[in-house]
């Protein structure tokens, strides 16, 4: 959403949950949650203006572990409910969290869906390769080889591309950052947040439990920042967008891959917020005899 109202002055202890973290020592979901506070706080939005939402698997805990608004819904469909959520009240900075495979395979379709349909939300995935919930079986996104308790030989499947996958559905934003560089992946967060429109966040994370090799270490020697390596990168040229979307050097791209400020979002079709552009929750539900006469004669 583009913050419009007056910045709020927060500081990261608002943010702060009494409750107990259960992941794993190590875990990228600890970077996460530092990068969605500090974007909170730089984006001067408060705990009662945010929503979280979140689907099932480790991550999907964040809104237990951060002091705003929360929501955990079934698996899968943290976008349904997000989207639903942020329609009915669009004053909400509506934040969608979920695994890769939250996200990208039992919620594969209704992601989809709401890119094209370009609601006015963040969703960040918190893409480790692997289900890490679950005991450590490959996901949509692991590398094609990848073994595991139940893939001994390697699993025989292509790993998804989010970011093509992104582009070609129709969302406005897509953004790629990692839970070990915090200070990179807040800014993509934040740049995500004041972005109108679908804005997706690739958040690529370590799993020391269950995808030992793809440590800190690791991505930090098979990652480089866009605007680092290709200055001359126009984030708003689909063309270059999909190209780099598409390399296969074995490394993965940071920063803002695709930004679309022109297409109008699902909101903003809609006739009831066209006639009214305050959140729905707002609106008077009160009807007067003259609608229920008219309603009569149409059936008359």
């Amino acid at each position: 959403m583009v913050i419009t109202q007056e910045r709020t002055q927060v500081t990261a202890k608002d943010f702060r949950s009494t409750q107990k973290s259960t992941w794993c020592p190590g875990c990228g979901d600890f970077g996460i949650m530092n990068a969605v506070q500090t974007a909170l706080v730089n984006a001067g939005v408060a705990p009662w203006q945010v929503l979280i939402v979140s689907g099932i698997g480790c991550g999907s805990k964040l809104p237990d572990y951060i002091n705003v608004n929360g929501y955990m819904t079934l698996h899968g469909r943290g976008a349904t409910i997000g989207c639903g959520a942020h329609l009915a009240n669009t004053s909400l900075q509506t934040i969608i969290i979920g695994g890769d495979g939250d996200s990208f395979g039992i919620g594969i379709g209704h992601m989809i869906h709401n890119m094209r349909r370009n609601m006015d939300v963040v969703h960040i995935v918190e893409n480790n390769e692997v289900y890490g919930l679950t005991k450590g079986q490959y996901s949509p996104t692991s590398k094609r080889g990848f073994k595991t308790s139940t893939s001994p030989e390697g699993a025989i499947e292509f790993g998804i591309n989010p970011l093509a996958l992104a582009l070609s559905a129709g969302a406005t934003f897509i953004g790629r950052s990692f839970s070990g560089d915090p200070k990179h992946a807040a800014s993509i967060i934040q740049q995500a947040m004041e972005h109108k429109g679908y804005a997706i966040v690739d958040m690529l994370q370590t799993c020391p439990t269950y995808n030992k090799l793809q440590n800190v270490d690791w991505y930090k020697s098979q990652t480089y920042k866009i605007e680092e390596e290709r200055p001359n990168y126009d984030p708003k040229d689909p063309v270059q967008a999909f190209q780099l979307a598409m390399e296969d050097d074995g490394r993965y791209p940071l920063g803002v891959l695709f930004k679309n400020d022109d297409r109008p979002t699902y909101s903003e079709q809609i006739p009831v917020y066209q006639k009214d552009s305050r959140p729905i929750i707002e609106h008077s539900l009160e009807l007067d005899s003259q609608f229920f006469e008219s309603l009569k004669e149409t059936y008359v």
